[in-house]
């Protein structure tokens, strides 16, 4: 059985790549060959700045250690075109290249090579060195992979996106599906965008994840406000937290969006699930440059129509008025104006549900994931 050593944050961290290597050590992977997992940075840890300084000092050893001790066929780096993440990987990249490991390179998301390397040529070149180092290279979305073969053509890359663990959502969407009103028939359903409600039901809007600007949040209060003095009734609750939570509170305050705007702090768990299950529309009008956001696949699967903007791997999932709808960033209008379309359209919206779930379900469980994983290192 060959051997697989997973690089990555804790794996009781609240993050994305947390989340990526619980489902491979979950999967058919950790069935098929011995995966180990060894912790880079500081998530999942309290330190202070000496005990960082001796982290990032003794972890090369623990992990040229480990490379020794139990010789891994393959290493699995986890890592994001940010410049932490970037350099500190990259010290791991080089000893695993020493040791003649096979190496897989999978960037979470963050810059595109052309933005890293800021115009400069030695940049660039340097990070074209470092590209050619691993074996693979694997992305998140289409977007991704058109870029990093312009920057380094022949590039050995391939695109495996996010999944997410579907089982949960399945009740509430398999009892709608035979009912023509959308996916809202169960018990505890409240009608509003993609069951047989009332005309003006309260649409129930949902955001969940970190509390930061480039998330959309002000665009969303924003929308809110609008969609109330237009007279659609609406909530939207934010479930969360972040550095910008009090500026997000004061603006909502501002435009006296008190029954409006709820906060939740943050969820997990049956919370989580609740929150999907009894939500309308995801309200994500992000312009931050996005991997795959396990959010917007979770609100999908459960039949939450998602309201976002076409940035990084979205576009790969939605395609408009099909899987979800798509808005201009920085835009409240247009994000306020989708979701009274929703509201205006129910059967629309119902359908659109409907995709939105199968198309997770099909594209985008943990199966496909990890067969995609298998795949990869079988070959390598």
């Amino acid at each position: 059985m060959r051997t697989i050593l997973l690089l990555g944050p804790d794996l009781n961290a609240v993050s994305g790549i947390s989340t990526h290597l619980n489902q491979l050590l979950g999967s058919e992977v950790a069935r098929r060959f011995r995966a180990l997992h060894f912790q880079v940075g500081s998530e999942g840890r309290t330190e202070s700045r000496a005990a960082k300084l001796w982290r990032a000092l003794v972890s090369p050893l623990q992990l040229l250690w480990l490379l020794l001790r139990h010789r891994p066929e393959i290493v699995h780096i986890n890592t994001a075109m940010e410049p932490k993440a970037f350099w500190r990987d990259l010290v791991y990249l080089l000893i695993a290249r020493a040791c003649g490991r096979r190496i897989v390179y999978q960037v979470h998301g963050g810059m595109l090579p052309e933005e890293f390397a800021r115009g400069s040529a030695l940049r660039a070149r340097f990070l074209r060195w470092v590209l050619g180092m691993p074996d693979l290279v694997v992305l998140l979305a289409q977007v991704e992979l058109r870029a990093y073969r312009a920057f380094m053509p022949g590039l050995p890359a391939v695109v495996i996106a996010n999944a997410i663990d579907t089982g949960w959502a399945g009740v509430r969407a398999d009892a709608g599906d035979d009912d023509g009103a959308g996916t809202r028939a169960d018990a505890g359903a409240h009608g509003a965008v993609t069951g047989a409600g009332r005309a003006r039901d309260v649409l129930r809007l949902v955001y969940l994840g970190r509390l930061v600007a480039v998330k959309g949040l002000f665009e969303s209060i924003e929308a809110v406000a609008l969609l109330r003095d237009a007279g659609i009734p609406v909530r939207l609750e934010i479930a969360g937290n972040g550095p910008d939570e009090a500026d997000l509170r004061a603006r909502a305050a501002a435009l006296g969006l008190h029954d409006e705007v709820v906060f939740r702090g943050a969820v997990f768990g049956a919370d989580k699930e609740r929150l999907w299950l009894q939500a309308d529309v995801l309200v994500f009008p992000t312009y931050h440059r996005e991997g795959l956001p396990y959010a917007l696949l979770e609100a999908m699967a459960a039949g939450v129509v998602p309201v976002t903007c076409p940035v990084g791997a979205i576009p790969d999932v939605i395609e408009d008025r099909r899987d979800g709808l798509l808005v201009p960033p920085r835009d409240p209008a247009a994000v306020a104006a989708a979701i009274r379309w929703l509201a205006d359209h129910r059967q629309a919206a119902g359908a659109i549900a409907r995709a939105a779930r199968q198309r997770v379900g099909r594209d985008y469980c943990v199966e496909r994931l990890a067969a995609d994983f298998c795949g990869v290192y079988s070959r390598l």
